[in-house]
Order: structure tokens, then sequence, then C-alpha cells
């Protein structure tokens, strides 16, 4: 299955005056799993939340090719500091559904199913805000995909997380790849990014410095800072 694909034209986004995205141009096709790259205050999330259409440009264009209503539709994003519902795992878990108006046994079928997914099956019944922050983590990212989203958008979901949390995401998140979900995620570490992206942007003050396939783009970059920045070295 192959999603929406996305450009971006002369894209800008300034607050009070300042410059805090762009002019960035870029095409993003409807398959693949990307990775944006860049040291913090690079512009990632702004990026992120430019592709999402919940950051508004000040000037440039952002174009889905199933059209921005419809690709809106299809879309699901995670923040780095997911956001619960003050009710139970289940509940968290069939919002999306009830929102979609699907019928409750197909609902209570697919919780039950995506709690197992999510290795939360023997906490249904507690409350989501009392989960640690890894399953809390966990629990937006099927809140996410539960409605099988054509594109997921995530925000530097393991930021926060210790290195078993990171390890069961990445495993979701590959399975739901696999499945043919298009994966745009933001991360600024080096080793998550080499195991999960099928391509990469790389971002730095606002601009696009590098964008290309993962193997190609890691052992050959064209520019001095991202050739600096992943050999781990303090790019600004």
């Amino acid at each position: 299955m192959v999603g929406p694909s996305v450009e971006l034209r002369e894209v800008c986004v300034t607050r009070r005056g300042k410059a805090i995205l762009g002019p960035i141009t870029l095409t993003l096709g409807g398959s693949g799993f990307t990775i944006v790259l860049g040291p913090n205050g690079a512009g990632k999330t702004t990026l992120l939340k430019v592709l999402h259409g919940v950051e508004r440009v000040s000037s440039g264009t952002v174009a889905w090719s199933s059209g921005d209503a419809a690709a809106r539709q299809e879309q699901a994003y995670v923040f780095q500091r997911p956001i619960m519902l003050r009710r139970s795992v289940r509940q968290n878990l069939a919002y999306p559904l009830q929102l979609l108006g699907m019928p409750k046994a197909e609902i209570a079928g697919k919780v039950v199913d995506w709690a197992a997914r999510i290795g939360l099956e023997e906490m249904l019944d507690r409350p989501a805000p009392r989960l640690s922050g890894g399953e809390k983590q966990k629990l937006a990212l099927g809140r996410a995909l539960i409605r099988a989203p054509r594109v997921l958008f995530l925000d530097e979901p393991c930021a926060n997380l210790d290195g078993r949390s990171t390890r069961e995401i990445e495993a979701v998140l590959q399975a739901a790849h696999a499945g043919g979900t298009r994966i745009v995620m933001t991360t600024h570490d080096l080793g998550q990014a080499r195991r999960l992206a099928t391509d990469v942007v790389f971002v730095l003050n606002g601009r696009l410095h590098e964008q290309g396939g993962a193997p190609g783009v890691f052992e050959g970059p064209q520019t001095a800072e991202a050739a600096a920045f992943f050999q781990g070295d303090i790019v600004e």
C-alpha cells in the first residue's frame, strides 16, 4: 500500500519576524520510513508540524497528492510527550475508533488486539495517567495506529525512554512500516536513525542540508555539516 506523497515548495515559517524554518523545498514519496535528523533547535519539529498541517506556513506551499483535506484524515501524529486522556488504557485506545463511529463490538476486539501489540494487555483497566513514561508512549503509539493511518508522524518518540522501552517502540514501528504505514519521524539519535530509516532528511538552522536514501546519506554525506553531525560532532 502506497500512501499520499507530499511536496513542499519554498516553505518558510516565521515567528515575530524571526525565521524558524525555510525556505525549504522537499518532496516525500508515498512509502518509506523517513527519519528527520538534526541537532536540537534545527527545525525538525516545525517541519513535522508543517507536513501534518498544524503549523501555519508564512510563505510557500504544502501540497499532498490526495488533497490536503483527505490527507489530514489519513494521518496520525505522536508527540514527544504523549497526551493521555484521563481515562483507562482501554478507553484511550477505544476513543479514536469511537470518533469514527465504529460498532462497539468491533472496537472492543481492536482494543484487545492493539493492547497486546503494544504490550499493555495486562493494563487495560489501569488509569492511563498512572502509566510509566514508556507505557504512556506505547499507548500513544497504539492509539495512533489503531485507526490504521496511511501516514504516521512521530516527534522524538523515544527521547526520554530507557533502552528496553525504546526497543519495544521501535519494534511496533517496524511492524507498522512493514504493514504499509508511511512513517516520518524526528530524532537526534543517530543509532536509532541507522536502525530504522529507509531515507533521511537532515535539517540545520531551519534549512534542508541533506536528503536521500539512508545508506547513501550515512556513508557519503554531501555537505560538511551532515558529515560532522553523523560523526557525532557538535554542529551549529
